[in-house]
């Protein structure tokens, strides 16, 4: 497995993949891997030739007062993980390296950002496409692969790779939970003792909400209420919002009808923690 930072090597490497035949698959991360990062390794190692991993603390994506300077960062535990997971390639770039001096170019997208994590982080989604475009022609991958735990990531970029004809086809993968149920993030950190006793809030609030859906409710109000109830009754839990949406669109919805993306954010103490499942009606 090879480290680079430098743009120029990652291509040079690739296109000598391509000039073989071979196919690529690519996982664009933050670092700080977790299993949850792993399963996305393995299902690119199981459906292509050789993988790239990116690790890139993107600041184009933080607002000015979120996390950037602590988000939590290990490339040692990293590298160990993908080299274990069968990674060939880390492309660990500094800002520097992807935004050069007097960087002035943005891909924006309306209507799919503006809802959910779009409401109270206006720029995030501007700085997570601007970032995955330059990832994709620098790694010009056959596969790329996406958590669903980031569900509206996920749509944003569906969407941005069709209406921009990118060549690359996006693989959601499945939420990965730990024993308790809490979604794998590395965001959990930030939690203490007691805080991630609490975050189990965001699952079991919608467990309470799938199983109205599988008792064959289908208001959206309801639902979202039944969600609602249940954060509600812990008290280190403040909502951000609880929302109903289609999952292509990511427009509210009154009526489960289609893919649907049940979504949720909740702030256990300061920490900010998502969650969602989806439904196919």
């Amino acid at each position: 497995m090879e480290i680079y930072g430098e743009i120029s090597k990652v291509r040079a490497a690739v296109k000598a993949w391509k000039k073989e035949g071979l196919t690529v698959g690519f996982v664009p991360t933050m670092g700080y891997l977790h299993e949850g990062h792993k399963s996305l390794i393995d299902a690119a190692r199981k459906e292509n030739d050789r993988v790239v991993v990116s690790i890139f603390v993107n600041p184009m994506q933080f607002g000015p007062t979120e996390d950037l300077e602590s988000y939590p960062r290990d490339l040692k535990k990293d590298a160990a993980l993908c080299e274990a997971a069968g990674v060939d390639i880390i492309f660990h770039p500094e800002p520097e390296e992807m935004y050069a001096d007097g960087f002035c170019s943005y891909v924006d997208m309306n209507g799919l950002t503006t809802e959910l994590c779009g409401k109270s982080r206006p720029i995030h989604f501007r700085g997570v496409q601007t970032v995955v475009l330059k990832l994709f022609h620098i790694v010009t991958p056959d596969r790329a692969y996406f958590g669903q735990k980031d569900a509206q990531q996920l749509a944003v970029i569906r969407r941005m790779v069709k209406d921009l004809n990118v060549d690359t086809r996006i693989i959601g993968c499945p939420i990965i939970r730990e024993a308790d149920g809490l979604a794998k993030s590395s965001r959990n950190t930030y939690l203490n003792a007691e805080e991630r006793q609490a975050a189990l809030v965001l699952n079991r609030s919608l467990k309470a909400g799938k199983a109205l859906v599988d008792a064959g409710e289908t208001r959206a109000s309801v639902i979202k209420s039944a969600i609602t109830a249940e954060i509600e009754k812990e008290p280190l839990a403040k909502i951000d919002y609880v929302d109903v949406v289609d999952f292509d669109t990511i427009t509210p919805v009154e009526k489960l009808e289609g893919s649907i993306l049940v979504a949720i954010a909740v702030y256990i103490g300061k920490t900010r923690l998502i969650d969602n499942f989806i439904v196919e009606k």
